[in-house]
């Protein structure tokens, strides 16, 4: 007989694991207790030495569907204590060191249960055990037990008490536990906020999208905006009323075979789709997908589909399916679809509550389906996309993304590619290569998010959006002060984007201020691909290669399209893109032919401008700019040369949002398919500039808009291969990081990557993050980490932000 004192970290908390222990040591035969503490799953027990060791070893091989077990510590002793049968205790309280799990899609046990008439949960709206339902939205603060959660206020029945308190059931400590007698209910409303009264708040909201109507939903991590995606009407009325005139609708289909209707779904498409964590999907559009559901993603080869992932958006497609009996009809194809969009009024936050749906929902909804359980924190639909990857199998194991269902690859060749990191993935911790201080970096203006380091750990916070609102910078400010209180972490250094006027810069200096911290500014493209290397735990120098819409670079100019050589906390800038004219400043950023006009002067063709452009009133005025270089400061943006490369060939003249320009240039080269590079394309000079201008003067006498936008990327992927390799070549460096929004582009990103590796360079990319600036933060948060344990070590600590700043 002997004792054993083990210790599981990892994601170990809200899984199910205390139960699945408890059932473990009840078959064999072992007596003790196991309870949660601050650094995940703490067990004391007692009984034969290979009964114990079996323990251990099961601890590890058969963990919970949910838990990621990162480590198991144990300690082995002879002497024992007589202790008698096993238990859970209570939880021990303390200064946090584990994390928390994301929200997860309802399992099909509750599935099976919700549609079951003869069950107590019968058509329960939220339904959920210790395998599914939400976690990250509605905890207050650690120990994930149910006082800290906004289940607080909800008393369970004697029944649904006695399943929580049993460890043979799935609801075992499962905190959101409840049925229809205790727990959460649906109100209706219509436009005016006015109660709807119904005997059947969903039946009742299905009437109103069956009509034609537009509905808003609360959710888990916020309210959707639904409508019937196939009624063309009702989907532009959505549009009118939220100001979105072609951004894409993401669209919730039942099940793989109605996906199949509207997508061309791969196998492992279908395993994403379906994964518990529930990411919006990008498709390859079917053939009759436009036809069927009009203006959904207009003049775009993708269309982004999400499954069901919560009980009320189950029982709304039964509803509007006939209530058909059973569950055979889950996986039965349908034609319908929804649109399924954050609500929210242009760029602003997810509304989360009531109040905010009645104050900024009015006059965009028809109506309202709400409850009362109350959404802490809010938390958009993840966006995902599968890629070909040429480096499977290259380097050895490939990070595993951040997932409790999937890995990063779900086959030889495949992998996932980040596009928004929210619901089903924050907060997981990423590891970092090196330990040290806590660091809390704020991100960047556009797709911010925020980041919190706590020793080896990283936490990046979901989506929180374009800081042009005042709404989303306070959401912000919770942000920071959620992830502090929920991590136990209170920062020892701050750190930010080089720019002065973000606000994510102003609160990071006010908020070390106010906190007397440390403060790091970092440059924008240093932070892309820090964020790379440090997921990938890569530390000695690398070739960074940087490409995105703008970031102020140290020289106080626009860049954007960046060969950088970085190791650590410093970088040297090796080369950039041929500097482009923005005439109007950053009015040419959203007006593509304003770039397209920059070009046209640049090579002695202005005569042509008003020509080209004859819709452009402002056409003049952008002439006279040029020509009196006023309010044309220039930018080495490979966004914004994708911009002047789509008013060239007449694709786009005005953006209605962020990379549509690029989006569809994109989409017209895949249309045509594969080109040979232009000979002569471009030209690097002995500085390093990479000057794309005989392409762009190639395309400008293009007449097929197809073929000049396959050509473009072709060229653009061979000339950044041939000034990586000789930068390779003069820095003696084999691998390479790639950063930046850009490289969300599926031909840019495969032609080089797949160049590249076939020159034999090792290539890292964004995994567990998205490349553009949703990883920002993440980035910053390495650097500040790597400059403070760097000074530490040499003992000069008290200005780690003058110690950035000198070296660069």
């Amino acid at each position: 007989m002997i004792h054993a004192r083990i210790r599981v970290s990892g994601q170990v908390q809200g899984v199910g694991f205390r139960p699945f222990v408890f059932r473990l040591a009840h078959e064999l035969g072992l007596a003790g207790w196991v309870r949660n503490d601050s650094s995940g799953v703490e067990i004391s027990v007692e009984g034969k030495h290979s009964q114990v060791l079996c323990l251990i070893e099961r601890l590890q091989s058969e963990p919970p569907a949910l838990a990621r077990v990162e480590k198991v510590i144990h300690d082995l002793e002879q002497v024992t204590s007589g202790l008698r049968g096993f238990s859970i205790a209570p939880s021990k309280m303390g200064r946090m060191q584990t994390g928390i799990v994301p929200d997860m899609a309802i399992c099909p046990d509750c599935l099976s249960e919700m549609f079951d008439p003869a069950d107590r949960r019968y058509r329960h709206p939220f339904i959920n055990c210790i395998h599914c339902g939400p976690r990250y939205t509605l905890t207050a603060r650690l120990p994930y037990d149910r006082a800290n959660t906004s289940m607080a206020k909800f008393t369970q029945c004697p029944d649904c008490q006695q399943e929580y308190d049993n460890p043979g059931t799935r609801r075992f400590h499962a905190q959101p536990n409840a049925c229809p007698a205790c727990g959460p209910h649906l109100s209706l409303f219509d436009e005016l906020w006015r109660p709807v009264t119904s005997d059947d708040c969903i039946a009742s909201a299905a009437r109103y999208i069956a009509s034609g109507q537009i509905v808003a939903i609360k959710s888990v991590g916020g309210f959707h905006l639904v409508c019937d995606a196939g009624n063309p009407a009702t989907v532009d009325r959505l549009r009118s009323r939220k100001q979105r005139d072609e951004k894409p609708f993401a669209v919730m289909v039942l099940n793989r075979l109605s996906a199949e209707r509207y997508a061309e779904v791969l196998e492992h498409e279908a395993a994403l789709l379906e994964a518990g964590e529930r990411p919006i999907v990008l498709l390859r559009k079917s053939a009759s997908c436009d036809t069927e559901l009009r203006g959904i993603s207009p003049d775009l080869s993708d269309i982004g589909l999400i499954l069901p992932y919560t009980p009320l958006q189950y029982l709304l497609f039964h509803e509007l399916s006939g209530k058909p009996e059973g569950t055979d009809w889950l996986q039965k194809a349908t034609s319908l679809a929804l649109v399924m969009t954050s609500a929210n009024f242009h760029g602003e936050p997810l509304v989360k509550d009531d109040a905010e749906a009645r104050a900024s929902l009015s006059g965009l909804s028809d109506a309202f389906l709400t409850h009362d359980r109350e959404i802490l924190h809010r938390c958009d639909d993840s966006v995902m996309r599968t890629t070909p990857s040429p480096l499977w199998g290259n380097f050895g194991q490939p990070s595993q993304m951040a997932s409790c269902s999937i890995g990063e690859y779900s086959g030889e060749g495949q992998q996932f590619q980040l596009i928004r990191r929210a619901r089903g993935y924050t907060p997981r911790r990423i590891l970092l290569p090196h330990t040290g201080p806590s660091i809390l970096a704020c991100g960047a203006w556009l797709k911010n998010t925020v980041c919190l380091t706590r020793g080896n750990e990283a936490f990046v916070s979901q989506h929180i959006g374009d800081l042009d609102h005042a709404a989303t910078r306070q959401m912000l400010d919770e942000t920071v002060a959620h992830l502090c209180d929920i991590l136990d972490v209170r920062p020892q250094a701050v750190a930010h984007d080089l720019h002065p006027d973000f606000y994510s810069t102003q609160f990071a200096q006010a908020y070390a201020a106010q906190h007397g911290l440390s403060i790091f500014a970092v440059q924008h493209h240093h932070a892309h691909i820090a964020a790379v290397c440090a997921e990938h735990h890569v530390t000695e120098s690398v070739l960074g290669l940087a490409l995105d819409g703008m970031g102020l670079g140290t020289d106080g100019n626009a860049w954007g399209g960046e060969l950088l050589r970085v190791e650590g906390a410093d970088f040297q800038r090796l080369g950039h893109l041929a500097p482009l004219s923005m005439p109007g400043g950053d009015r040419a950023a959203r007006e593509p032919w304003r770039l397209a006009a920059a070009v046209l002067f640049e090579m002695g063709r202005s005569d042509e401008i008003m020509h080209r452009f004859p819709a452009q009133t402002g056409s003049v005025t952008v002439i006279t700019l040029l020509q009196r270089q006023l309010n044309c400061a220039t930018t080495s943006s490979m966004g914004r040369l994708f911009d002047a490369a789509a008013g060239l060939l007449n694709v786009r003249e005005i953006q209605s949002y962020e990379g549509q320009a690029a989006i569809l240039l994109e989409g017209l080269a895949e249309q045509h398919g594969k080109v040979a590079a232009l000979t002569n394309g471009y030209v690097i000079s002995n500085d390093g500039v990479l000057d794309f201008l005989p392409l762009l003067a190639a395309i400008t006498d293009c007449k097929n808009a197809s073929y000049g936008a396959a050509l473009f990327h072709a060229t653009l992927a061979d000339g950044l291969m041939a000034w990586l390799l000789r930068a390779a070549e003069n820095e003696n460096i084999n691998t390479v990081a790639l950063g930046g929004g850009c490289f969300l582009n599926r031909i840019l990103s495969q032609t080089l990557i797949s160049s590249l590796y076939g020159h034999g360079l090792r290539v890292l990319t964004a995994q567990q993050l998205p490349p553009n600036d949703g990883g920002i933060s993440f980035g910053q948060a390495n650097i500040a980490l790597t400059c403070m344990t760097g000074i530490s070590s040499m003992g000069a600590i008290e200005s780690p932000r003058e110690f950035y700043l000198k070296s660069h």
